[in-house]
């Protein structure tokens, strides 16, 4: 079933081509036009700028010439050499750019049927979960001498890549929004894959092989599974952008990796290398210059050492111009960051080691009818939480050329990765914030010249509650609940905002500082978290379009919670959720469980109580087996079991459940049960009773009336106000 595309602005490409074609017209479009509006909101065009369609340019124009390479790519004047990276990549695979240029045939010149041609192209672009349809017309700004302003081929009949680059800029609002962004955005935009920047710890890496070689996997199975992968040089601060190093890589430049292999020495290459295996990766500038000096690179003595044939059956294959070998160590002495772009694979057929992606659209909403807190007003210090530890692929995106403002950020999170600490339990009674000014009192100047501060003003249903250093409003984020079964396994969690690029020309095109929390909740939890409970896990909080998780969680129920960084910022996501299992993923929205279909007949509740079995103790004799056991906690009509803990005495259930009673001192009890054969034993049983209103009360109790004499160690909170737990 084919996918659902949006049509920005309404416009079909199609409809307009066959009302083009009927009156004998070039397409002109209305909503993108050749004026300086399309192309700058600060600057004025410079002089002698003209808008020309390709037919005035050259005498044969083409969409493509001799196909699509990474070749046809030449930046222009524009600093947006993010994008030109990405569409490099894009270039490389054809399954990918003919998403992208879609009726890429149709859309072609026909030099024996001119009047097939109405001067409309269209492309797509992935935004938000869907892909969105650009239609543009083919008046290009061309410079005083001539020649195309901005990207362009290096051969000059061919304008894919200029159309391409124009569709892009009025998705954006103009040519000008483009200036300054990652590659990891753009990679997205151009597959609907998840990008995880990451940022290379190189001193681990180069002392420690070990590392290297699991970075090393990492890298090949990405690329097997046709990850678009990018890397770069971070240069340090107050060092210029695109320097040149000694061994031939720029600084600040990206460059993409377009094989990675692990070849096996024969007994030349063992004496030469000294390694009975080499592990290498190719390179690729897309400027088309090959930069690489090292080993291995053209023209080394390790390279001339070998002839075509020789090199071909070791796989050191180079395709393009611009490509280049270099060894793994080298790659990681030199590079800094790099981003893995890791496609949705979407099949009926599911191999097991592919991700299963499951997506949620969801928005930060203000009801309260308090004024929202505009970003530009946020005075920031965003502090990158993940503590050291081994290998550090800390969040991060790859300084690009002539983006000042990425590496500004870059640096903050820098700072913050040396500085910063993660949480990774919350204690009810004391919660260590996040790094930030002001995080007590978010206090805002509004209209009148009052004051007022945010966490006391708040409504229950408003969705902007900030991150966890807001204490009284976190909770009140968006709620996405989850669960994992078996073992438990890796996931990777991407939370996307809305691109708010357009809104530059307003002044106001900057991404929220957005994040997220993985919360363990009650393994029957069905409701809304109502109190902070363990944070399992968290991400960075950072001002780009995307922040990524990878994380491997046990088996339980969970709970993620998008937030922006402040309380009262506004916008819409998308939460996206990749496991190797199936996972269903769903916002909760209510604060109570539904009441019961037998409302008129049953009491409504009137208490909720947490139980959390943390461990029992003594279940078998000395000298004998140690039971396969499990557990059973009650409470009136409801029950929750936990798994089997095999030949295990002392097992550590660590299961929480919530029961929401209609009784004020309900009993709840623990069950305890050995798994047999044909019929399972009861070991013992414990039972207790609930107060008015505890929190955290911890208990020893002894079992009674079974096999065992055995004891269990539980804690409990309990209230009378249902949204309390």
């Amino acid at each position: 079933m084919p996918e659902k595309v949006y049509r920005f602005q309404g416009q079909c490409y199609h409809k307009l081509k066959r009302s083009c074609l009927r009156r004998g017209a070039l397409f002109q479009d209305p909503l993108f036009p050749p004026s300086a509006e399309s192309l700058f909101y600060r600057r004025t065009p410079p002089p002698g700028l003209t808008w020309k369609r390709p037919s005035e340019l050259c005498k044969d124009p083409r969409l493509f010439v001799d196909g699509i390479s990474t070749r046809d790519l030449h930046q222009g004047s524009l600093g947006n050499c993010w994008m030109v990276a990405a569409t490099s990549c894009l270039a490389a695979e054809s399954s990918l750019w003919k998403k992208v240029i879609p009726d890429h045939t149709e859309q072609e010149w026909h030099p024996k049927r001119p009047d097939l041609y109405a001067g409309i192209f269209h492309f797509r672009f992935w935004r938000l979960g869907q892909w969105t349809d650009v239609v543009v017309d083919d008046r290009l700004p061309v410079s005083g001498d001539g020649t195309l302003l901005f990207c362009r081929s290096a051969t000059p009949r061919e304008f894919w890549s200029a159309l391409l680059e124009k569709a892009y800029a009025k998705l954006n609002g103009c040519y000008e929004a483009l200036e300054g962004g990652n590659t990891a955005e753009a990679l997205v935009d151009f597959t609907g894959g998840v990008s995880e920047p990451l940022s290379l710890n190189q001193e681990e890496l180069i002392q420690h092989a070990d590392q290297r070689k699991i970075l090393f996997q990492t890298l090949a199975h990405a690329h097997s599974h046709k990850a678009l992968i990018t890397c770069s040089i971070r240069p340090a601060e107050g060092e210029a952008l695109e320097s040149v190093l000694d061994c031939g890589l720029i600084k600040g430049h990206a460059y993409g990796v377009t094989a990675v292999k692990k070849l096996r020495m024969s007994e030349t290459l063992h004496s030469m290398c000294n390694a009975s295996r080499l592990y290498m990766v190719r390179i690729r500038n897309p400027w088309g210059t090959t930069d690489w000096t090292g080993a291995w690179g053209l023209g080394s003595p390790e390279w001339q050492q070998f002839n075509r044939k020789e090199k071909e059956k070791m796989g050191l294959i180079v395709r393009d111009v611009g490509e280049f070998w270099m060894e793994f160590e080298d790659f990681c002495r030199y590079f800094t960051d790099m981003v893995v772009c890791r496609l949705a694979e979407k099949s009926l057929l599911w191999p097991q080691s592919h991700w299963r992606e499951v997506c949620c659209h969801g928005a930060w909403t203000f009801t309260s009818g308090i004024p929202t807190f505009p970003s530009s007003s946020y005075c920031l210090n965003i502090k990158n939480q993940r503590p050291p530890s081994g290998l550090q692929w800390s969040k991060q995106r790859p300084a690009q050329r002539r983006d000042k403002k990425e590496q500004r950020l870059s640096e903050r999170q820098r700072e913050g990765r040396i500085q910063g600490e993660k949480l990774t339990k919350i204690d009810n009674a004391e919660i260590k914030p996040k790094q930030i000014k002001d995080r007590k009192e978010c206090v805002k100047e509004l209209e009148g010249g009052m004051e007022m501060r945010w966490d006391m003003q708040i409504d229950r249903r408003t969705r902007c509650g900030g991150c966890i250093n807001h204490r009284d409003t976190f909770l009140h984020n968006p709620q996405f609940l989850f669960e994992l079964f078996g073992g438990g396994e890796e996931v990777l969690i991407c939370l996307q905002q809305e691109d708010r690029r357009m809104k530059r020309r307003e002044g106001s095109g900057e991404n929220l500082p957005i994040g997220f929390e993985v919360l363990r909740v009650e393994v029957n939890r069905v409701c809304r978290v109502q109190c902070l409970c363990e944070q399992t896990a968290s991400s960075v909080y950072m001002d780009s379009r995307s922040v990524t998780l990878r994380v491997t969680l046990g088996p339980g129920r969970y709970v993620i919670l998008p937030t922006t960084f402040q309380p009262g910022a506004t916008g819409r996501f998308l939460l996206r959720f990749f496991s190797h299992s199936h996972v269903r993923l769903r916002e909760l929205k209510e604060e109570l469980p539904a009441p019961s279909m037998w409302r008129c007949c049953i009491p409504d509740s009137s208490a909720v109580t947490t139980v959390h079995l943390l461990k029992a103790s003594g279940l078998s004799h000395p000298k004998k087996t140690a039971p396969d056991v499990y557990a059973i906690i009650r409470c009136e009509e409801d029950s929750v079991r936990t798994r089997v803990f095999k030949k295990d005495e002392s097992p550590e259930f660590n299961t929480k459940a919530i029961f929401y009673s209609r009784k004020l001192k309900s009993k709840i009890s623990i069950e305890l049960w050995r798994r047999g054969l044909l019929l399972d034993t009861f070991l013992g049983g414990a039972r207790l009773q609930t107060g008015g209103s505890e929190r955290g009360q911890n208990r020893v109790i002894d079992l009674q009336g079974g096999q065992s004499r055995g004891s269990v160690f539980v804690e409990i909170s309990s209230s009378h106000c249902l949204t309390d737990l």
